[in-house]
């Protein structure tokens, strides 16, 4: 039943109004729903939401990616907007000027507002 069934990504947020500014006014998100609970925001056609927990920020791994088709372009406009990308120097992972090449993607990452980990990646063709 579930491979019929869309899925969500679901990022915690400490603040609310700080989370909603962030993917709305800085990554330019269009939010689809509001409730006390949670706000839901689109984005190429799918949908994530993020909800109140004193637990946002901890998660130390990626919580939500998007593939582009340029990494280039997408993370110029986003730093355009403010974001700055991590670097990372670990066994198997390593940035330059915030992008990690790997055998199948190029991928770069960022911290929202509450301190949760997303990327935006590029997939390698072949």
């Amino acid at each position: 039943m579930l491979t019929d069934t869309p899925v969500q990504a679901a990022i915690p947020a400490s603040d609310m109004e700080r989370a909603k500014r962030f993917y709305r006014d800085t990554l330019g998100l269009t939010i689809s729903r509001e409730a006390e609970d949670a706000v839901h925001f689109e984005s190429g056609g799918t949908q994530f939401f993020i909800y109140p927990t004193s637990g946002a920020g901890q998660a130390p791994h990626t919580l939500a990616a998007w593939l582009v088709a340029d990494l280039d372009a997408e993370m110029a406009d986003l730093r355009a907007r403010g974001v700055t990308f991590e670097e990372y120097d670990l066994p198997g992972l390593k940035t330059v000027n915030g992008v990690a090449e790997l055998p199948t993607m190029r991928g770069a990452w960022f911290k929202d507002s509450e301190g949760n980990i997303l990327a935006v990646s590029q997939p390698r063709e072949g």
